[in-house]
């Protein structure tokens, strides 16, 4: 199955309460939508990176490991949906042009981030880069294109204290059964 659609869902999923969506609805607010954009251009080469990994490791690992590493990333990405996103750095020092800020800045929260990861599991276990990295960016896109419309203080009046919850619900049930899967359990 093409990971076009997991990546989606599981992207869209993992990344609703994420940092990278309040930096950009912080940096939307800051420096307008050419930080948003950059951000988004950023996070779209981690995919591509994360997937172009996930197609190398792909031939190393028997069908059951590949099962068994995306049961891991949901699982992961189910663990921390449980917990608010914080952001420790608000970039307010930084003196670089607004897209050079949103770049850099939502690239480096990004890079390895469970996003990325899922992205990895996903193209790991059906080598279509092209496909993982297409579904991740649209799932982005969507994300961080509504934090930055809604803005700092409209995303964070969202009810993330009820998404958060089942989102996580979502993403354990599943890794635990592509897990119990994988181990034969199921």
């Amino acid at each position: 199955m093409d990971p076009l659609v997991p990546a989606l869902v599981a992207v869209l999923l993992a990344g609703v309460g994420d940092r990278p969506a309040l930096l950009s609805a912080i940096l939307a607010d800051r420096h307008g939508s050419a930080a948003t954009t950059a951000g988004l251009v950023a996070q779209a080469i981690g995919f591509a990176l994360a997937a172009v990994g996930g197609m190398l490791v792909a031939p190393y690992l028997t069908p059951n490991a590949r099962s068994l590493l995306l049961a891991l990333a949901l699982l992961s990405a189910g663990g921390a949906a449980l917990f608010p996103a914080r952001i420790k750095d608000r970039l307010d020092h930084w003196r670089l042009p607004g897209w050079l800020t949103g770049f850099l800045g939502i690239g480096i929260l990004a890079l390895g981030d469970r996003a990325q990861f899922l992205v990895f599991a996903l193209v790991a276990r059906t080598p279509d880069p092209v496909a993982g990295t297409i579904g991740a960016t649209l799932a982005t896109i969507a994300l961080c294109s509504a934090a930055a419309t809604l803005g700092e203080r409209g995303w964070q009046q969202l009810p993330f204290r009820v998404i958060r919850p089942v989102v996580a619900g979502l993403l354990l049930l599943s890794g635990a059964i592509i897990g119990l899967g994988a181990l034969r359990l199921l």
